[in-house]
């Protein structure tokens, strides 16, 4: 069987930040990542899916919102995906959507998106405060990324 193209990358040395993990046709597939690899220091389970809230709304409500394809959480605990139509976006307004809507989730005010049992399955981790905590790590981390930061080390 072939490997898939993720596991390909060097988790050892790959870095927190953002990545062109692939292009298919026009879908672009970015690789958000936040924590190092093979180290204890993952994101928790709340932490993952209280930003997946609070992305998923911004992303979903932002005038790019047509492009948007999916933001969803790694299996590995260390980041997240983001796939938009690369017909509509360019890879340097992806990155731009990506700093924009992560520095809004830093500042977010208000109620968790989806915190509730007819709207989640498990509404019960959801924490906007540590939502907001890794959002401002990552918009930092990312507020001047560029279209050539994004290829794996």
């Amino acid at each position: 069987m072939e490997k898939i193209a993720s596991f390909q990358v060097d988790h050892t040395t790959l870095r927190p930040g953002m990545y062109l993990s692939r292009r298919d046709g026009n879908v672009i597939t970015f690789d958000l990542r936040f924590k190092t690899p093979n180290t204890e220091d993952l994101l928790t389970n709340a932490e993952m899916h209280s930003v997946e809230h609070i992305i998923a709304t911004l992303l979903r409500n932002s005038p790019q919102k047509d492009a948007v394809l999916y933001f969803g959480p790694m299996g590995c605990q260390t980041g997240f995906y983001f796939l938009f139509d690369g017909a509509q976006l360019s890879l340097e307004e992806g990155i731009a959507l990506l700093q924009t809507v992560f520095e809004a989730g830093a500042n977010f005010t208000g109620a968790m998106p989806g915190k509730s049992a007819v709207e989640c399955g498990n509404y019960i981790n959801l924490d906007v405060n540590l939502a907001r905590a890794q959002c401002r790590y990552y918009a930092d981390l990312i507020q001047n990324w560029s279209v050539e930061q994004l290829s794996y080390q």
